[in-house]
């Protein structure tokens, strides 16, 4: 069974009165002052951190002008993706095509590619390279196409602890896939060029190096902004009275939250004077 919550007295089966059968005490509501004071302060905690999270998802948005670039800087890789990036002509006995590369045909060569094969051709040594190389200029390229989009969502916690090195660690990857991806459909190109030069030809579009420069200017901003540092506007939240980083520390440390919520109430002098000065005058 139970025991009382005031004297620790074990109680019965007996003892069904809601008072305890040493102390009197009211087993029901007893401390309930006390649980509800803490679902109070625990209500209100949550409140102050979720209160400082929207404080940094603004001052990710809208901190500076900066940021306000950053987020421009953001979606134009997005949108270079979609124009050509590479031209590739395909001509061979009742094949005849020519392809424009962008990320609608990127992914659609992602889905459809044939991994397996790729990799049993590159032993051969005509085109087992230039078919690797396509191979890995393809999954690099599908890869910038989900850090672009992953990047977006990390743009939200830009001022988070570790928003600064997460964003510029993205923005490096995508810089170096999309630089190695154009780097091995160059290989790729020059490879069937010189096995078979008048079935493939492959060659760079305007809108590969517009992916470049929008990603090196990505890149730059948020080094900028690293090194400037973007200013988080707190709204100041109170926990049981208490500023809400002093109830924090506070708890941390074992602190009486309650003896310190008296020095943060107000004064009887302070609450006259309020309410004196809210009485209108006639």
């Amino acid at each position: 069974m139970a025991n009382c919550p005031k004297c620790g007295v074990k109680l019965k089966i007996t003892d069904w009165k809601p008072n305890c059968p040493k102390c009197g005490v009211n087993l029901v509501y007893y401390g309930m002052e006390e649980r509800l004071l803490a679902d109070a302060d625990r209500a209100e905690s949550e409140h102050a951190i979720f209160q400082k999270r929207i404080d940094r998802l603004k001052a990710s948005f809208t901190g500076s002008k900066l940021t306000v670039l950053r987020i421009v800087l953001s979606v134009l890789p997005v949108a270079a993706l979609f124009l050509p990036l590479a031209q590739v002509v395909l001509n061979a006995p009742f094949i005849e095509r020519n392809t424009t590369v962008n990320a609608l045909s990127l992914f659609g060569a992602f889905s459809s590619m044939d991994f397996g094969g790729i990799m049993a051709l590159s032993g051969s040594g005509l085109l087992g390279k230039p078919a690797l190389y396509f191979m890995l200029a393809t999954v690099l390229m599908v890869l910038t196409m989900l850090l672009l989009f992953l990047n977006l969502v990390f743009l939200m916690l830009s001022c988070s602890p570790r928003g600064k090195s997460r964003n510029i660690t993205v923005n490096s990857l995508m810089l170096v896939f999309t630089g190695l991806a154009i780097a091995f459909f160059s290989l790729c190109s020059s490879g069937f060029d010189a096995v078979i030069p008048t079935i493939f030809q492959g060659s760079l579009s305007f809108g590969a190096y517009v992916l470049v420069v929008c990603l090196a200017a990505l890149l730059g901003i948020n080094l900028v902004l690293a090194k400037q540092g973007v200013e988080v506007k707190y709204k100041e939240t109170f926990v049981n009275g208490i500023p809400s980083d002093i109830y924090f520390e506070a708890v941390k440390a074992g602190e009486d939250i309650r003896a310190l919520a008296e020095q943060y109430a107000p004064k009887e002098e302070e609450e006259a004077a309020e309410a004196e000065a809210a009485v209108p005058v006639s």
